[in-house]
């Protein structure tokens, strides 16, 4: 079976070489060499010449001779929940849905993270008594990333 450090050191080399915020999101290799590997940016998209990029790195550095294997590079979708803090960090700003691991969900803007911990800011229109009109009341939530299950960016057509 192929290294998965191995695999790991072709893809930082091209990533350093290439200097544009790449980071590796998922490296995963199956048991019959399948190789699969996840990037993002942490500003802006991955181009398809990046996927590229780092693919090629991969197989003309691995023999094929020694042992076969198929590679795939992609970005991180957006359907993904976020899995590194590299995402958390370059998503601060964006709406998300949070699960908590106890049960529960929490839906608003992630307005600070931390590899510790997320913020989540919501927002809801409450009556406020003596008071006609509804008011806007915002929370800030701190949720523990070890409480979090999954987080979510939120899709907006607007």
């Amino acid at each position: 079976m192929i290294s998965k450090k191995t695999v790991l050191e072709l893809i930082d080399e091209r990533i350093e070489e290439l200097d544009n915020g790449l980071f590796v999101v998922s490296l995963t290799i199956s048991a019959s060499n399948v190789i699969r590997v996840e990037l993002d940016k942490h500003e802006g998209n991955v181009a398809v010449i990046d996927c590229m990029s780092v693919s090629r790195n991969v197989e003309h550095n691995l023999d094929r001779e020694e042992q076969d294997f198929e590679i795939s590079v992609s970005s991180a979708g957006l359907d993904q929940g976020l899995r590194v803090f590299a995402q958390y960090k370059k998503n601060i700003g964006r709406d998300v849905k949070v699960k908590l691991k106890e049960g529960g969900k929490i839906e608003g803007t992630m307005i600070a993270a931390t590899p510790e911990e997320i913020t989540v800011q919501t927002s809801r229109k409450e009556r406020i008594e003596g008071r006609k009109k509804k008011e806007t009341i915002i929370e800030d939530h701190v949720l523990d990333m070890a409480n979090v299950a999954e987080t979510k960016i939120v899709i907006s057509f607007k």
